[in-house]
């Protein structure tokens, strides 16, 4: 791991010079390395050594408490209650999920929780009436998700995020160990369950006796913001109901950098609710 912080002195007869390595924390080189050092490693295994280990730094856990949340966070409580679990409190989420959230945090005994909230001035300006999601909703994203979250991240050498292969297409092909692309600082980020398969995390539940959200069983088996989050029918994509009848899939926080366009509505177009 690179050390942004780490500074080299230069001796020289007259002065001692300071350098400071501007480096990014990880590189292409460190992921590879890392997903060779634990392929074929149990995911409870691979999480226990990285975080009793620092070998990741300062990590942070970005959840949404969502319909296969409390998997992960149990993984990770068990480990450590006191790492950081970020979550991003959009002001558009289910009232059932933010139960499902202080249930979890009391039930795993979760220490840091970390609500990050959007900038109050960037909501006045660019989503005041709070109906952007249904004309824009890469740039409510934008507003409510990727940018509180990219502001919170500043502090962290990597994240562990919940992501699975079989969601999505798009996360079909998601190794172990990938490196953050959204900025240039460098973060690792970690996908620990990505190779779990729906009867891993159904079977693991049972187990563990771990609550279930509330929405999945009246048919959201990916919970999101409540606007933009539909049910989805027997044999569909599970995260179908995602952003349904937009060409979206993510929502900002997992794709590479570059923000959306958030101006204002064109002249006469007219949002549908």
């Amino acid at each position: 791991m690179f050390n942004a912080l780490d500074i080299q002195a230069d001796v020289q007869p007259d002065r001692v010079r300071d350098r400071i390595d501007t480096s990014a924390k990880f590189q292409e080189a460190d992921a590879v390395r890392l997903n060779r050092l634990f392929r074929g490693t149990e995911t409870v295994e691979m999480l226990e050594t990285l975080l009793k280990e620092q070998m990741a730094g300062d990590v942070a856990i970005v959840s949404s408490f969502g319909a296969e949340s409390a998997v992960l966070l149990h993984v990770v409580s068990r480990i450590d209650p006191n790492v950081p679990v970020l979550f991003l409190d959009t002001g558009k989420h289910f009232a059932e999920t933010l139960a499902y959230r202080d249930e979890l945090i009391a039930r795993l005994g979760l220490t840091n929780v970390r609500n990050l909230t959007p900038d109050a001035e960037d909501l006045a300006k660019r989503d005041e009436t709070g109906l952007r999601w249904s004309y824009d909703p890469d740039g409510c994203c934008e507003i409510r998700k990727v940018k509180p979250l990219a502001k919170a991240l500043a502090g962290y050498d990597a994240t562990i995020t919940g992501r699975k292969a079989f969601q999505a297409s798009t996360r079909a092909a998601l190794p172990r160990f990938e490196i953050d692309t959204t900025d240039a600082q460098g973060r690792l980020k970690i996908n620990p369950l990505i190779d779990w398969s729906a009867e891993d995390l159904a079977a693991y539940v049972v187990e563990h006796d771990l609550p279930p959200h509330p929405l999945v069983a009246e048919g959201y088996p990916s919970i999101g913001c409540s606007p933009c989050t539909s049910k989805v029918a027997a044999g569909e994509d599970p995260r179908s109901g995602r952003w349904k009848g937009w060409d979206k899939v993510e929502c900002g926080i997992h794709v590479a950098g570059g923000t959306s366009d958030i101006n204002d509505l064109p002249p006469g177009y007219e949002p549908a609710f």
